[in-house]
Order: structure tokens, then C-alpha cells, then sequence
């Protein structure tokens, strides 16, 4: 059973705000959650509808009913099982190997895949600015299916950091060069921009590369491709030559 106490709490937790007052986020499903307890972050407390996860001491596990899960749930159909982890402390930005920086991503399903797509390409870090979604509100957390814990994300002042880097800074523009024709590094900064707006004039001011995906299509109408896509594609294109 459920107190209300910690129904208040937890539901609370589907707001940044109290995320950060209380340093805790919320991860839904089994597979999401195991990932998270093969990973360095830390476990408060799980709550399910039956027997899971063996390895947990008792004293970590609550079982509950379908309707006490509905009502702590941020998903509109739960699955059989909530967990809360602690949020880990922001750690320094280390600058090598290849470093995805997002600029102002809004969309929580967006984030969610860009993670997996860095998961997927071996991408340690991921850098976003402040005005990008928070990687725990819980959509960011179930759309990246257990790579939230492996791939290390920090938030910055991404002008700032940008102004100081020693690497190479690259960006996507409608307007940049053929990325399929360009010799492209081991060690880069990439910058993907907002869904509507794409890079800012504050940011662009410190990409001194700018790359751009080609169309293809006879008709050329599209007018850009989903951020999350456009990761994808530049990040196989950094590792072509790896």
C-alpha cells in the first residue's frame, strides 16, 4: 500500500520544479528500470503490483495495487511497475571524443530518442542548454528505453561553454556544407538547434562549421528534417570513417 504522503510526493515529481527541490525523478516499466539498476544511479524506492526485480532488498519495494499505480503513474496507460532514483550531482563537461550539444530542444520524445541515438553511436556526453527539456521529466525518461543511463547529459550556459571550447564546433544549417563531402573529425562539439527555430544567432556565433544534410527528394519541398532524424544522420556520418 501506498501512503498518501508518497502518492504527493511522486506525483510531484512529474513537475521539474519539485525533481529538483527534492532531487529525485520517477522511471516506469521494467525494462527502463532494470537499465537504471544496472547503472550508477541510485535507487529510493520501487513500487509494483507483483513480484519483480529479485535483486532488490524488500525494503526498497512496495507492492501496491493497479489503482494506487494509476494514480502516481504520469503514463496514461501504467505498466506494472514505478521506480524512483535519485538525480546524480552535474559533473564537469569533459572535452574529448565526439560531443553532442542541443540547443533549445523542447520536445520530451525528441530528447528521449536523441539519447538513444547517442547511446547507439557510442556518444558519452550530451550537452544541452538550459532552455532545453529536462532529461527527467518522466516522457525524456521512458522515450530513452534505459540510455539515460548510459550517456552522461549536463546543462550549461551553451554560449558560454561554447565561447572556451578548444574543439572543433560544428552546427547544422539548411544553408551548410554537403556533409557527405566533408572530412569530418574524431574529436567535435555538433550542435542540433530547436524543432521550430533551429540554431540561434547567439550559438551560431561559435560554430565556425556548418554542415547541412542534403535533399534528395525531386520535388524539394521539404522544409527540414526532426532533429532527432538529423542526429541520426550526422552522427553515422562522424563515425564513417572511424
Amino acid at each position: 500500500m501506498v501512503s498518501k504522503n508518497q502518492i504527493k510526493l511522486i506525483t510531484s515529481l512529474h513537475q521539474k520544479k519539485y525533481r529538483l527541490t527534492h532531487g529525485l525523478f520517477i522511471a516506469e516499466g521494467i525494462k527502463v528500470i532494470e537499465e537504471l539498476l544496472r547503472s550508477d544511479f541510485s535507487l529510493n524506492h520501487i513500487y509494483q503490483i507483483e513480484p519483480l526485480f529479485e535483486s532488490v532488498s524488500n525494503d526498497f519495494k512496495t507492492t501496491i495495487s493497479s489503482d494506487e499505480l494509476r494514480k502516481i503513474s504520469a503514463l496514461h496507460t501504467p505498466n506494472n511497475c514505478l521506480a524512483v532514483f535519485e538525480i546524480p550531482a552535474q559533473r564537469p563537461i569533459l572535452e574529448h571524443g565526439l560531443i553532442v550539444a542541443l540547443d533549445d530542444v523542447r520536445d520530451p520524445g525528441n530528447l528521449g530518442t536523441i539519447l538513444r541515438i547517442c547511446d547507439w553511436f557510442g556518444i558519452e556526453q550530451l550537452v544541452c542548454s538550459n532552455e532545453t527539456v529536462d532529461v527527467y521529466n518522466p516522457k525524456v525518461v521512458q522515450a530513452t528505453m534505459g540510455s539515460v543511463s548510459r550517456v552522461k547529459v549536463q546543462y550549461t550556459d551553451l554560449s558560454e561553454w561554447l565561447s572556451q571550447t578548444k574543439l572543433p564546433v560544428y552546427g547544422t544549417f539548411m544553408d551548410g556544407k554537403n556533409i557527405y563531402q566533408e572530412v569530418l573529425p574524431k574529436e567535435a562539439i555538433v550542435v542540433f538547434g530547436n524543432e521550430g527555430n533551429g540554431i540561434s544567432e547567439v550559438i551560431q556565433k561559435h560554430i565556425a562549421n556548418r554542415i547541412a544534410i542534403p535533399k534528395f527528394g525531386k520535388l524539394q519541398q521539404t522544409e527540414s528534417l526532426n532533429v532527432a532524424a538529423s542526429t541520426a544522420i550526422v552522427l553515422s556520418e562522424f563515425h564513417r570513417g572511424l
